[in-house]
Protein backbone atom coordinates (compact mmCIF):
# COMPACT_ATOMS: atom_id res chain seq x y z
CA UNK A 1 0.00 0.00 0.00
CA UNK A 2 2.92 2.36 0.69
CA UNK A 3 3.95 2.51 -3.00
CA UNK A 4 0.40 3.51 -3.97
CA UNK A 5 0.38 6.21 -1.30
CA UNK A 6 3.76 7.51 -2.54
CA UNK A 7 2.49 7.58 -6.13
CA UNK A 8 -0.70 9.45 -5.26
CA UNK A 9 0.93 11.82 -2.75
CA UNK A 10 3.77 12.64 -5.14
CA UNK A 11 1.33 13.23 -7.97
CA UNK A 12 -0.94 15.46 -5.88
CA UNK A 13 1.93 17.49 -4.41
CA UNK A 14 3.43 18.06 -7.84
CA UNK A 15 0.06 18.91 -9.35
CA UNK A 16 -0.61 21.45 -6.59
CA UNK A 17 2.84 22.95 -7.15
CA UNK A 18 2.04 23.23 -10.84
CA UNK A 19 -1.25 24.94 -10.12
CA UNK A 20 0.58 27.30 -7.76
CA UNK A 21 2.81 28.44 -10.59
CA UNK A 22 5.76 26.06 -10.76
CA UNK A 23 5.99 25.97 -14.56
CA UNK A 24 7.90 22.68 -14.86
CA UNK A 25 5.09 20.94 -12.96
CA UNK A 26 2.23 22.53 -14.88
CA UNK A 27 0.10 19.64 -16.12
CA UNK A 28 -0.78 16.10 -15.17
CA UNK A 29 2.08 14.52 -17.12
CA UNK A 30 4.93 16.13 -15.14
CA UNK A 31 3.00 15.50 -11.92
CA UNK A 32 2.63 11.83 -12.79
CA UNK A 33 6.38 11.59 -13.42
CA UNK A 34 6.99 13.03 -9.93
CA UNK A 35 4.52 10.56 -8.42
CA UNK A 36 6.24 7.63 -10.12
CA UNK A 37 9.66 8.91 -9.05
CA UNK A 38 8.45 9.11 -5.44
CA UNK A 39 7.05 5.61 -5.66
CA UNK A 40 10.23 4.11 -7.11
CA UNK A 41 12.45 5.96 -4.63
CA UNK A 42 10.38 4.43 -1.85
CA UNK A 43 10.42 0.92 -3.30
CA UNK A 44 14.14 1.14 -4.12
CA UNK A 45 14.94 2.10 -0.55
CA UNK A 46 13.51 -1.23 0.62
CA UNK A 47 16.18 -3.00 -1.42
CA UNK A 48 18.92 -1.50 0.73
CA UNK A 49 17.42 -1.22 4.22
CA UNK A 50 18.39 -4.43 6.07
CA UNK A 51 15.03 -4.83 7.83
CA UNK A 52 13.11 -4.65 4.54
CA UNK A 53 15.73 -6.20 2.27
CA UNK A 54 15.43 -9.63 3.90
CA UNK A 55 11.74 -9.75 3.00
CA UNK A 56 12.51 -8.91 -0.61
CA UNK A 57 15.23 -11.55 -0.77
CA UNK A 58 12.71 -14.09 0.53
CA UNK A 59 10.32 -13.12 -2.28
CA UNK A 60 12.76 -14.14 -5.00
CA UNK A 61 11.55 -17.44 -6.46
CA UNK A 62 13.67 -20.32 -5.13
CA UNK A 63 14.78 -21.37 -8.64
CA UNK A 64 16.54 -18.06 -9.32
CA UNK A 65 20.22 -17.84 -8.43
CA UNK A 66 21.80 -15.22 -6.16
CA UNK A 67 18.71 -13.55 -4.73
CA UNK A 68 20.80 -10.96 -2.84
CA UNK A 69 22.39 -9.82 -6.10
CA UNK A 70 19.01 -9.72 -7.87
CA UNK A 71 17.57 -7.52 -5.12
CA UNK A 72 20.55 -5.17 -5.32
CA UNK A 73 20.30 -4.93 -9.12
CA UNK A 74 16.55 -4.29 -9.13
CA UNK A 75 17.00 -1.67 -6.42
CA UNK A 76 19.61 0.11 -8.51
CA UNK A 77 17.35 -0.08 -11.57
CA UNK A 78 14.46 1.40 -9.57
CA UNK A 79 16.71 4.26 -8.40
CA UNK A 80 17.88 4.93 -11.95
CA UNK A 81 14.32 4.82 -13.25
CA UNK A 82 13.14 7.22 -10.53
CA UNK A 83 15.76 9.77 -11.53
CA UNK A 84 15.56 9.31 -15.29
CA UNK A 85 11.76 9.53 -15.43
CA UNK A 86 12.05 13.12 -14.18
CA UNK A 87 14.32 14.19 -17.04
CA UNK A 88 12.20 14.97 -20.11
CA UNK A 89 14.90 13.71 -22.49
CA UNK A 90 14.97 10.30 -20.78
CA UNK A 91 11.35 9.95 -19.65
CA UNK A 92 10.35 7.55 -22.44
CA UNK A 93 13.41 5.34 -21.95
CA UNK A 94 12.90 5.29 -18.18
CA UNK A 95 9.18 4.56 -18.54
CA UNK A 96 9.84 1.67 -20.91
CA UNK A 97 12.53 0.27 -18.63
CA UNK A 98 10.34 0.53 -15.55
CA UNK A 99 7.43 -1.14 -17.34
CA UNK A 100 9.64 -4.02 -18.44
CA UNK A 101 11.09 -4.34 -14.95
CA UNK A 102 7.65 -4.39 -13.30
CA UNK A 103 6.51 -7.09 -15.71
CA UNK A 104 9.69 -9.11 -15.16
CA UNK A 105 9.41 -8.84 -11.38
CA UNK A 106 5.72 -9.72 -11.16
CA UNK A 107 6.32 -13.50 -11.08
CA UNK A 108 8.25 -12.98 -7.83
CA UNK A 109 5.10 -11.43 -6.35
CA UNK A 110 3.05 -14.40 -7.54
CA UNK A 111 5.59 -16.83 -6.10
CA UNK A 112 5.67 -15.01 -2.76
CA UNK A 113 1.87 -14.95 -2.56
CA UNK A 114 1.65 -18.66 -3.37
CA UNK A 115 4.23 -19.41 -0.69
CA UNK A 116 2.22 -17.24 1.72
CA UNK A 117 5.22 -15.23 2.84
CA UNK A 118 4.50 -12.85 5.73
CA UNK A 119 3.69 -9.29 4.74
CA UNK A 120 3.09 -10.13 1.07
CA UNK A 121 0.00 -8.62 -0.54
CA UNK A 122 -2.43 -11.32 -1.75
CA UNK A 123 -2.26 -11.92 -5.48
CA UNK A 124 -5.60 -10.30 -6.41
CA UNK A 125 -4.90 -6.87 -4.89
CA UNK A 126 -1.24 -7.11 -5.94
CA UNK A 127 -2.25 -7.72 -9.56
CA UNK A 128 -4.58 -4.70 -9.48
CA UNK A 129 -1.80 -2.52 -8.07
CA UNK A 130 0.67 -3.80 -10.64
CA UNK A 131 -1.73 -2.98 -13.47
CA UNK A 132 -2.16 0.53 -12.04
CA UNK A 133 1.61 1.06 -11.73
CA UNK A 134 2.28 -0.20 -15.26
CA UNK A 135 -0.54 1.99 -16.60
CA UNK A 136 0.91 5.06 -14.86
CA UNK A 137 4.33 4.36 -16.37
CA UNK A 138 2.71 3.77 -19.77
CA UNK A 139 0.99 7.16 -19.54
CA UNK A 140 4.35 8.86 -18.97
CA UNK A 141 5.74 6.97 -21.95
CA UNK A 142 2.86 8.08 -24.16
CA UNK A 143 2.76 11.65 -22.88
Amino acid sequence: MAPLIALVAGFLAARLAGLAGVDVLDGWHPALRVGLAAMFLLTASAHFLPRLRSGLVAMVPPDLPRPELLITLTGLLELAGAVLILVPATTRLASAGLILMMIAMFPANVSAARRRLPGVTPIGPRTALQVLFVAAAALTFAG
